[in-house]
Order: C-alpha cells, then structure tokens, then sequence
C-alpha cells in the first residue's frame, strides 16, 4: 500500500509541475503553442471546460477550516441455523481542523474535540485530487475502541435488550484506501465545484461516472469479552455462534463502479450536489477463528458495495461555505459469516481564496 500511495503522490506531482505555467481552463488542443509538449498537451485537457457551464478558479491558493463529524457501523452476524446478529456504531465525535489547498489538491488534519489529544487511538488522513475529468480520494482511518453496542440478536428468543446501548471495547477498525472516478460530461458538469470549491457551476448539469477504488479493511474482535458481556449482562450463559467467534479479519476489496452525478444550481452563487455509484466488488477475506486448529478462514467472493456523495455550496468565487457528506456501505457474505460496514463523514466548511491567477490580476 505504501508503494501504491507513493506512486499516486508522484504521479499528482508530476502533472501539477507539467500544468503550471499557465491556467487553461478554456484552451483547446489546437490552440495550444506547438512547441509545447505531448504530455503537457494531454495534462492540460484534464482542465478544458465550458466556460458558459463552469467559471474557472480565480486563485491559486485556498485555506478554509472545516469541522468534520464521522460515522461508523458495522454489522456482524452468523451464517448458520442459529444466526446471530451484532451492531457496533462508536461514541459520536466532532472534528475540527484547518485545510490547505493549491488549484486540485486539498490537505488538512482534524482533532477530536472531545478528547482533545493525539494519542486516544483515532486517526484520519485524507487527500483529495481533483480535476475536470479526474478525482482521487485517499484515505486512512484508525476508529480506536470506544464502540457501543446498537442492537443484538441472539435467536432462540432471548430478550438481548439489556445489551443495547452499552460501550464494548473489544472492537478496533482500521480502514485504509482509494477511489478513482472519471467524469464523462467534464465539460459542462464540475464534481470539484460542490466538493473543493476550485470551480463554480453556473448551469445546472449532470455526467455519467466511472471509477475504480481499493480498500483495506481490519477488524480486531474480542470475542472472549463479548462472551462474558453477553452472559454478566443477561445474568445466564449465553453461547456466541461460532460464526461470530474470530479474533480477526482483514478485508480486500477492489471494486469497479459506474454511477451519476448531478449539480442544481438553484440559486445565484449557490449548488447541490447528488451522486450516487454501485460498485462491483472482488472481496478478498482471511480471519482467525477459534478453531483449535487455527487454521482460520479464507474466502473470495464478489459483492454489490455503494457510494452516495452530497453537497450544498455557497461560493462567490472568493469565499465559500458549505456541507458535504460521503457515505459508503461495503458487503461482505461467505458461508461462515456476513459483515455490512457503512462508514463516511459529514463535514461543514467555510473558507476563501487567495493568490489570483495572472489572467486574473
């Protein structure tokens, strides 16, 4: 993954040097001088826009601060006779953090206010890359263990009430991953205008996607302290299915996804955003069970996942306010057992512009 996300990051670079000289957010290929070179020609098409849909960014240089509120659920339940079910969502949290930004690219750090410190066990990393016809999302997140339970499902009729809504240290989730997408309608629809605010959509408009992304996904379970939580709280022993009895599992998922996006400019200065894509998932899983022989579990499969994005966005070019949410719900069903995962974040910015392009001065 390391190699991965360097290779990415030189890549980035690479084409933010090859398109520095100039803006050329309504250049065309043929207008371009011939002594410039193929691969700052190609680069440069990545930006072509219809200036009658989008209004290019004015600056060079963003720097907004923006809160961030996270969300993550994860349902666990037993592929057998007896199936049990279990749902983990952590305490809720607020972030907040600055954001730097240079034409496409989009960095920040945010820090739990509840906690205010670095070392509780959560962390997120994310980096964007935007362009007319090309978005990347990375990103690295760490939930740390202050999971509750939301609702159990034990089967043979046991009342499970007296487990809901009770914190469960014993689950730890580490999520580390990237989604690529190519817009088709790059022209006229801008995806940075509701999402990085690097461009303005002035007539409402929409594009098909396409994209590929891959994700890691690792799971430490506790069953042992789940087992005697389940028993201390129902005052009688309790079997956890075997299904549901694993210290780990470890998610690979490479996906490729189609969808459609859509920007309504229903006032002056002002965007919604709607995008929605389903993605065809190959799942790669292995796991440690509680079998004595150890040998734990490993299964290929493929799965249905999606990708929702909203935004609403104020922006007169200068400064920008606004709120965008990502969700995403990843699948997992094999034979021993299934996992649903809904995780993404809502985030409330405000931010302006500085540093204006030289057509711009």
């Amino acid at each position: 993954m390391r190699k991965l996300l360097t290779i990415l990051l030189l890549m980035i670079s690479l084409s933010l040097w090859a398109v520095d000289s100039q803006p050329s957010d309504t250049l065309t290929s043929h207008e371009l001088p011939n002594k410039e070179g193929w691969l700052k020609r190609t680069l440069r098409k990545f930006t072509e826009i219809d200036t009658n849909y989008v209004e290019p960014q004015h600056y060079n240089w963003a720097l907004m601060v923006q809160g961030t509120y996270n969300y993550d659920i994860y349902r666990l339940s037993s592929s057998t006779d007896n199936k049990q079910t279990v749902t983990f969502a952590p305490a809720p949290s607020f972030k907040f953090g600055p954001y730097f930004g240079w034409r496409w690219i989009f960095l920040g750090y945010t820090i739990d206010l509840k906690s205010l410190k670095f070392s509780d066990g959560k962390r997120e990393f994310d980096f964007s890359f935007y362009a007319a016809q090309l978005g990347v999302d990375l990103f690295y997140r760490r939930t740390g263990s202050d999971y509750r339970i939301r609702n159990v499902d034990l089967g043979q009729n046991i009342n499970s009430d007296q487990l809901e809504d009770v914190k469960f240290d014993g689950l730890s989730v580490g999520i580390t991953g990237f989604n690529a997408y190519y817009i088709f309608n790059h022209k006229r629809f801008s995806y940075p205008a509701a999402f990085n605010q690097s461009t303005m959509q002035k007539i409402s408009c929409g594009s098909w996607m396409a994209g590929l992304g891959w994700m890691r996904n690792s799971l430490e379970f506790d069953y042992n302290k789940m087992q005697n939580l389940v028993s201390s709280r129902l005052g009688r022993p309790v079997s956890l299915d075997s299904g549901l009895m694993f210290n780990s599992v470890k998610y690979y998922n490479l996906n490729a996804s189609v969808g459609y996006a859509y920007n309504w400019v229903f006032a002056r200065h002002c965007l919604f955003c709607s995008s929605l894509s389903v993605a065809l998932a190959y799942k790669n899983t292995r796991g440690e069970t509680v079998d004595d022989d150890k040998t734990g579990f490993d299964f290929n499969n493929f799965n249905v996942d999606g990708i929702g994005r909203f935004g609403v966005v104020w922006n007169n070019n200068k400064w920008y306010a606004g709120a965008s949410a990502i969700i995403r719900l990843y699948n997992y069903h094999t034979s021993r057992f299934a996992a649903n995962n809904i995780f993404g974040n809502l985030n409330v910015y405000v931010g302006f512009n500085f540093g204006p392009r030289k057509r711009y001065k």
